[in-house]
Parts: C-alpha cells; sequence; structure tokens
C-alpha cells in the first residue's frame, strides 16, 4: 500500500526512482510493454475471449434446451406408457367381452343345433310309425286276401264245385268284412 501511495504524491518522486532504480526498471520500455500488453489484451478480448464466451453461451443455451427437452420428452414418453397401459386394458376388456360373445354365440348355435336334430329325430321316428303302420296296413290287407282265397279254395273243395269268379268275390268281400269288424 505505501508503494501506491509513494505512486500518488507528487514530492515522493525522488523514492519512485529510486525503487524503480532498485528493481531495475526502464521506463521507456516499461510503457511501451504496458500498451503492448494492453493492445494485446483488448485483441485477445475482442477476438478470442468473446467469441469464446459467445460460443460457451451458445453450448450453455443448447444444454438447457436440450435437458428440457429431455424432461419433455420424458413427460411424453411417462403420459405414452399409460396411454398404451389403457389401450391394453382396452383391447383386454374388448377381447374378454368378445370372447363371452363367442361363448354366447356357440351355446346358442349349440342349442339350436340341439333343437333341430330332436325336432329331425322327432320326425324320423314319426316317418318310421307312419311306415310302420302302412306296412302294418299293407301286410294285413294282403293277409285279408290271401285268407280269403284260402276260405274261397277251401270252401269250393269242401262244397265239391266249381266256384264261379262271381261267387269268389262275393266270398273274399265277405270274409274281408268279417275280419276288418273282428280287427
Amino acid at each position: 500500500m505505501s508503494a501506491l501511495a509513494c505512486l500518488v504524491e507528487p514530492n515522493s518522486e525522488g523514492q519512485i526512482q529510486q525503487l524503480a532504480n532498485t528493481f531495475g526498471v526502464d521506463w521507456p520500455h516499461l510503457l511501451s510493454q504496458i500498451i503492448s500488453f494492453s493492445i494485446v489484451c483488448l485483441l485477445l478480448y475482442r477476438f478470442a475471449y468473446k467469441p469464446i464466451l459467445k460460443m460457451l453461451e451458445e453450448r450453455r443455451r443448447q444444454i438447457a434446451q436440450g435437458l428440457a427437452d429431455t424432461q419433455k420428452i420424458r413427460a411424453e414418453l411417462a403420459e405414452n406408457e399409460v396411454q398404451r397401459q389403457q389401450v391394453l386394458l382396452q383391447a383386454n376388456a374388448q377381447a374378454t367381452k368378445l370372447i363371452e360373445e363367442a361363448h354366447g354365440a356357440a351355446a346358442r348355435v349349440k342349442q339350436q343345433e340341439t333343437q333341430k336334430a330332436i325336432a329331425a329325430g322327432e320326425q324320423i321316428l314319426i316317418k318310421s310309425r307312419e311306415a310302420a303302420a302302412q306296412e302294418h296296413a299293407r301286410m294285413l290287407l294282403e293277409l285279408k286276401r290271401e285268407l280269403g282265397q284260402l276260405i274261397v279254395q277251401t270252401t269250393a273243395t269242401v262244397a265239391g264245385r266249381i266256384l264261379t269268379q262271381e261267387d269268389q268275390r262275393r266270398m273274399a268281400e265277405e270274409t274281408v268284412k268279417q275280419l276288418a269288424t273282428a280287427a
């Protein structure tokens, strides 16, 4: 601090000169070095330090933007994950609903096909009963005719005479009527 005070005081010119001589200061060289150093500092500040500061500020801004974008992307990813979970839940619910509908439809189809099979079986049973009844009636009719012919032949043999066509027909009809009333 005393050296600065000495530099500022006007009557201390001898002390400054003595101090400068002690350290070997050459004033013209010192002044030119100070001017050269100031010019170099000014040029470095203008052409090197300012662009570096500008570049650092740009990088700082890019990093901040990147961090903000990263946060935004993380938020979007979290939102997308929530939406994906919701879509999966909806898809599972729809799949369950479709499966239940398919089971219901299968049960309805099974019931309808069972009813159709039962109806078809009943139709077959009815037709077979009708066919059996018709066959039974036809067999009875044949039996009556044969029985009538046997009776006519037996009567002709017993009576010992030849029956005419009219007599045979009349006897067959009477026999059929008697058998029909008996049955």
